[in-house]
This record gives C-alpha cells, structure tokens and sequence, in this order.
C-alpha cells in the first residue's frame, strides 16, 4: 500500500483492471453526452485506513456508475473487460434493481 496526497493509505491496482478502467471512461463520456440522460456518476468503491480509523467507500455489489433517466428511472452500470465476470454481489444488486417494478428505485 502506499499513501495519497492526503496521507490515505491506497491499495495497488489490481492488475486486471486495465482495460475495465479504460471502458468506464468511454462508458461514462458517452453516459454524460446521452440525452436522455440526467446524470452519471462514477461510484468508486475500495477502502483506506485514517489513522487509527478503517473506513469503507461503496457497498459490496455497487456498480460503477449510478445515474438517472431524464424520465427518472434509475440507471445502473457494471463495466466489464471482455474476460470479466460479475461477482456474486454485483450479480444481486442488478438482479434486485431488475425485479423492481418500472419507476421504482
């Protein structure tokens, strides 16, 4: 682990990640520029020790990006390289927000 700017410890990037991190950025260009679009956000996710503190960003299963229609459903993510696969707490979360019925978050 090293530590950022602010004295938070970062864990390295897995190695894996690559190419997932590369499709975000279009995935999330072409999300912004979308008209029927409100907003998407990046939701990033992982951990970092304050001090004595250990502190959680995200949830297990969050997507990567989170936004909403201008119609005002809600709009999931989960980005993948070719050879990616979804883990079981991502495979939830998308499957709950599927049975919801239309409108509902």
């Amino acid at each position: 682990m090293t530590a950022d700017l602010f004295g938070l410890e970062q864990q390295t990037p897995r190695t894996n990640s690559r190419p997932e991190a590369a499709a975000l950025v279009e995935v999330l260009k072409a999300l912004r520029t979308h008209p029927a679009v409100a907003w998407a956000e990046r939701m990033n996710t992982g951990a970092a020790k304050v001090g004595n503190r250990f502190i959680r960003f995200g949830w297990p299963g969050c997507p990567d990006v989170l936004g909403q229609l201008k119609d005002g459903r809600f709009l999931a993510v989960e980005v993948k390289a070719q050879a990616g696969r979804l883990r079981p707490e991502q495979a939830l979360f998308l499957e709950r927000k599927r049975l919801k019925p239309p409108g509902f978050a």
